[in-house]
């Protein structure tokens, strides 16, 4: 017997014409937010980032592949993770079937990680993945956006709050064959960029939830019955998409 509120139908139709009116709410906050990120003032990238790619080295602007706009995920995968980060490969599995509609809208769409090209390229096969993914390994691309940090400066922050830390940080690091402190080096992220008479703009950044735009199955999950269903275990039942049982 279930003690969630039973109603008719007359019922529902009343709660659901209420509900409308918040989620219409939301709906046109969202267009506005995403106004002003369109307004944010763009800063010109003065660095010269070199990256590996499946091609060869390649410059930031090289990596637009004739487009006007990049779009970058920050995947979490460290020198020395032995595999990429499971909440992050999650997020990997919606990206390939949106990319054609992405190039039709000017824009190119690739993740980048700090590990050497050739464990990147063995996970992609792994995965079954065919999106473009660059090393930033050689560079201090990650760095500078605030997606990677060295082991001395991660451990200084994890030391006085590990025991703390919600328990997908010790489950994902040991999935990716790392401890902890190495694990959280990295962090996942998302960067927009515009390539304008040749120079190159960041226009955006966002980090930790801010990225949930990208986990497509959760805003399918908030509209189930039971919602994402994780209570003080968040994203504990999250796997590879090779590891389900």
């Amino acid at each position: 017997m279930t003690d969630h509120q039973i109603g008719t139908r007359e019922e529902w139709l009343a709660a659901r014409e209420r509900l409308l009116v918040r989620e219409k709410e939301h709906t046109r906050l969202g267009d506005e937010l995403a106004r002003q990120r369109r307004e944010l003032p763009w800063v010109r990238v003065e660095k010269e980032y070199r990256f590996d790619t499946d091609e060869g080295e390649k410059a930031l602007a090289e990596l637009f592949d004739g487009r006007s706009q990049l779009l970058v995920y920050h995947f979490m995968f460290g020198p020395e993770y032995a595999a990429g980060c499971t909440t992050c490969s999650s997020i990997a599995d919606s990206i390939d079937g949106v990319v054609p509609h992405l190039h039709a809208r000017d824009a190119t769409m690739l993740f980048v990680s700090q590990a050497p090209l050739e464990k990147l390229q063995a996970y992609k096969r792994r995965m079954g993945w065919s999106f473009p993914w660059v090393s930033a390994a050689r560079s201090d691309f990650n760095v500078d956006l605030g997606f990677s940090s060295s082991e001395e400066q991660t451990r200084a922050w994890v030391a006085p709050i590990l025991e703390q830390l919600p328990p997908i940080a010790a489950r994902n690091a040991s999935d990716s064959g790392t401890d902890v402190v190495h694990y959280l080096t990295q962090s996942q992220g998302f960067s927009a960029f515009i390539l304008v008479d040749g120079v190159v703009y960041h226009t955006y950044s966002t980090g930790a939830r801010g990225v949930e735009f990208v986990m497509g199955y959760y805003p399918i999950l908030d509209r189930a019955a039971e919602g994402r269903d994780e209570a003080d275990g968040f994203q504990l039942w999250i796997r590879r998409h090779d590891e389900y049982c």
